[in-house]
C-alpha cells in the first residue's frame, strides 16, 4: 500500500495541473474517500517524515560538531540544549504538516485514485487495507526492518568506518583544515541509523 500511496502522490502533481474532464460517480467518490480514510496513518507518516528527516540530519551534524569543536566538559549540556530545541521544533511542526497533508489528500491522492482505478479495483484495495493480514504485516514491519538495519550496520561498519575516516581526512586537506583532535584510533564513526517509521503494506497480490 505504501507503493500505491507514493505513486499517487507523484501522479497527483500532474493531475493537479489539468482539471478533470470526466465525471466521477458518487459511488466511486465514496470509495475514494473511504480509501483515503484507511490510509490516514500512512499519509500522516509521510507528513511526519518530512519534518523528522531534516531534524534527524541536523542532530547528526550537531553530534559531529560537539565531538570536534565543543570542549568535553560542555558537550553534555550543549547537546541536551540542542536536542530540546530540535524536539520542540518537531513537536510543533509535525501537527501543522500533518493537518495540511490530510486537507490536501482528497484533491491530490484522491484525484489519482479516481482517474487510475476502477470502482472494482478500489473495492479490492479497500478490502486489502482492511484485511487482518495487512494489519499483521503493518504491526510486524518495524520489527523486521529494524532488525535488518541493525544487522546491516554491524556487518558493514568494519568496512565503512575506515573509508569515513579517510574521506574526512581528504576533505580536511582540501579545505586546508588541521587534523581533528585525537579521538583514539577509531576516529569518527558513522552515525547510527534513525528509527524508521512503520512501512505500510505493499499492494495486494494480483495487482
Amino acid at each position: 500500500m505504501k507503493r500505491i500511496l507514493s505513486a499517487a502522490i507523484v501522479a497527483s502533481a500532474a493531475i493537479g495541473a489539468h482539471a478533470q474532464t470526466s465525471t466521477t460517480s458518487p459511488a466511486k467518490k465514496e470509495l475514494v474517500q473511504k480509501l483515503i480514510q484507511l490510509q490516514q496513518p500512512d499519509i500522516e507518516g509521510v507528513a511526519r517524515g518530512l519534518v523528522e528527516r531534516p531534524a534527524g540530519q541536523m542532530m547528526q551534524e550537531v553530534s559531529m560538531v560537539l565531538q570536534r569543536q565543543i570542549p568535553a566538559e560542555k558537550r553534555e549540556a550543549v547537546g541536551k540544549t540542542v536536542e530540546t530545541e530540535i524536539r520542540k521544533f518537531v513537536d510543533e511542526t509535525v501537527p501543522l504538516v500533518r493537518e495540511r497533508a490530510m486537507k490536501l489528500a482528497p484533491s491530490t491522492i484522491g484525484a489519482v485514485y479516481e482517474e487510475k482505478f476502477t470502482e472494482d479495483e478500489l473495492k479490492q484495495l479497500i478490502a486489502w487495507v482492511s484485511s487482518p493480514l495487512n494489519k499483521k504485516y503493518v504491526q510486524l514491519a518495524p520489527e523486521i526492518r529494524n532488525g535488518f538495519v541493525q544487522k546491516l550496520v554491524a556487518e558493514s561498519q568494519p568496512a565503512v568506518e575506515p573509508k569515513v575516516v579517510a574521506l574526512d581526512a581528504r576533505i580536511r586537506t582540501a579545505l586546508g583544515l588541521p587534523p581533528p583532535a585525537a579521538q583514539g584510533a577509531s576516529g569518527p564513526r558513522p552515525a547510527a541509523p534513525a528509527p524508521t517509521a512503520a512501512p505500510a503494506a505493499s499492494r495486494p497480490k494480483g495487482r
